[in-house]
């Protein structure tokens, strides 16, 4: 059974929506970011040096950090969620996650940093926006990332999507990026993404 380290509302809500999709056996462990501590008391520190989430710990003990790393960790041992190693697809894969991490999650985490001046921060939402136009164009004509089928890459998007409505981000889908704003619903609807959703929640 492997062990997930998250945060509400945090990115750990892609690996905790792969974890389900997958079927796979898992247990949420908690984590306050502010103090680095577990839900049960323990140091978060000697779980992930970085201190942040989401990590991953498998039955047999190993950890594993960084999102876009787990979630292909999880579908690769399930079987299911991301195309087979050396095939093209699997090469486009990876490149939607680190378009994801690199240019998405990045340009968000600036404007919820309140240190960062105003000016500074209209820049980055511009660049941002630029960014999203960029995936809203591609889901003019697809279904999901990789086209028809909902891989470990489209959990990541939605992810960083639901930062959108929060008041530092304030970019409204529906009325910027009415592609976007379709497969933000559609992958909501999801069953696995809707528990994970409501656990996360509770």
């Amino acid at each position: 059974m492997y062990k997930l380290y998250y945060a509400p509302g945090a990115c750990s809500l892609s690996p905790h929506i792969v974890l389900r999709e997958a079927g796979a056996p898992f247990k949420m462990v908690k984590v306050n970011l502010a103090e680095k501590k577990t839900e049960d008391g323990g140091d978060f520190w000697a779980k992930n040096p970085g201190g942040y989430v989401p990590a991953l710990e498998a039955a047999d003990g190993t950890m594993i950090t960084e999102g876009p790393v787990i979630v292909q960790y999880i579908a690769d041992k399930a079987g299911k969620l991301v195309p087979a190693y050396g095939t093209k697809e699997r090469y486009q894969l990876m490149t939607w996650l680190n378009f994801t991490t690199s240019e998405l999650h990045k340009g968000f985490s600036p404007l919820f940093n309140a240190k960062v001046d105003d000016g500074s921060k209209a820049v980055l939402r511009d660049r941002l926006r630029h960014r999203l136009g960029v995936v809203d164009k591609h889901l003019a004509t697809n279904q999901y990332l990789m086209g028809k089928d909902f891989t470990v890459a489209d959990a990541y998007l939605f992810t960083v999507l639901t930062w959108t409505p929060r008041p530092a981000i304030a970019i409204d889908l529906a009325k910027e990026f009415p592609n976007l704003k379709a497969y933000h619903d559609r992958v909501a609807a999801r069953p696995a993404v809707a528990d994970a959703l409501k656990a996360e929640a509770a």
